[in-house]
């Protein structure tokens, strides 16, 4: 008879906090705890936030009449932390430490682990985080800028693409290991992927505007075109207020696409040239893997739009099969890794602090 494993994941964003419950691979319950700005505008700093949010999950699993007892594994988002190798992480000293440091970089996934790790204190089981967004994979040549001792670096939606990239080959009867992929996943931000028998070897970094702009975000910009404009005033364009927010006021693509049917022609043009930056990059990828490509997926919410990933087929559906997997399987990607581990599938790695990749040795 199969072993019944509890999990818990934690998926913690800027104004709400995800939370599921599975039993193996099957959800039981799920829910997304919505945060008030303007409580959360209170805290000094993310990690204050901490029994706030706590405190939110467990009101809402007693109204489910839910319980966190005899739990296996709390699994958290993760963030914040040294660039590593893919793989689910034991949530040690060193990996909490870099979390409420934000060592990486501050983002609300950073909580992801010091709630599982709260909640592993209390409730007893294991902790850890999958594929968190350090997930460092590059090729050296993919490091490379035109200046010397400024380097791309690796921000991807790495937990969703590693997931998407999994159950691909799974339905393919294939191993990930074995197959070169592109994947694209596109919502809030936009990254392209080219996953070469299972390392993501070379991507847009999502964090650093670079790639395609994307509803939240500007993606690359030419650089003597930034020089004439204020730091100020272009920082919050990279990651927040660009894209389709800065052309149109708003991210939220249905509503463009609302504004489109009305017939406004502005917000087709930008629509259409977001996707066209997308089909770019997928080229660009494309010859990274030197055109040797299994498949090109898109995932994302923004992949339920037919006529994206209709215009999208249209530009890169020569390259090779096209799959649309649309949607987010982050929930369900935590509570993949830690299953694999606790079946013994694959062992969990100890994080060290150590970053993959410091430089080059010139």
């Amino acid at each position: 008879m199969e072993k019944i494993y509890k999990i818990f994941t934690i998926n913690p964003g800027s104004t709400s906090t995800k939370i599921a419950l599975f039993e193996n691979d099957r959800k039981v319950f799920g829910v997304t705890l919505d945060h008030d700005a303007s409580e959360l505008a209170g805290f000094a700093s993310l990690s204050e936030q901490l029994p706030y949010r706590r405190e939110k999950i467990l009101r809402a699993l007693a109204e489910q009449e839910l319980t966190l007892e005899k739990t296996d594994a709390f699994v958290g988002r993760g963030g914040g932390l040294a660039p590593l190798v893919s793989g689910t992480y034991i949530i040690n000293d060193i990996l909490l430490k870099h979390a409420r440091e934000c060592f990486a970089g501050v983002h609300p996934a950073t909580l992801g682990a010091q709630l599982a790790a709260s909640f592993a204190e209390e409730f007893g089981g294991s902790r850890y985080v999958v594929n968190p967004p350090d997930v460092d994979e590059f090729c050296e040549l993919a490091r490379i800028t035109g200046i010397r001792g400024v380097y791309r670096e690796s921000r991807i939606h790495a937990l969703n693409q590693k997931e998407i990239a999994i159950r691909y080959a799974s339905g393919t009867g294939k191993r990930y290991e074995d197959l070169n992929l592109i994947v694209a996943h596109i919502g809030g931000g936009i990254s392209v992927t080219a996953h070469k028998k299972g390392r993501m070897i070379d991507s847009n970094d999502i964090l650093n505007g670079d790639g395609p702009f994307a509803p939240t975000r500007c993606g690359s910009i030419p650089v003597s075109a930034l020089l004439k404009l204020d730091p100020a005033e272009v920082k919050p364009k990279i990651t927040k207020t660009g894209g389709l927010v800065d052309h149109l006021g708003t991210s939220d693509t249905r509503e463009v696409k609302r504004r489109i049917e009305a017939g406004d022609k502005y917000a087709k043009l930008i629509y259409d040239a977001m996707i066209y930056q997308i089909a770019k990059e997928i080229g660009s990828m494309a010859a990274v893997l030197r055109g040797e490509i299994d498949a090109i997926i898109f995932t994302g919410g923004i992949s339920n739009d037919e006529y994206l990933t209709g215009e999208l087929k249209g530009y890169v559906g020569f390259m090779a099969p096209v799959i649309v997997m649309p949607g987010e399987f982050e929930m369900e990607a935590l509570a993949a890794g830690a299953l694999r581990v606790l079946r013994g599938e694959e062992p969990a790695k100890e994080y060290t602090g150590i970053p993959v990749w410091t430089g080059f040795d010139l």
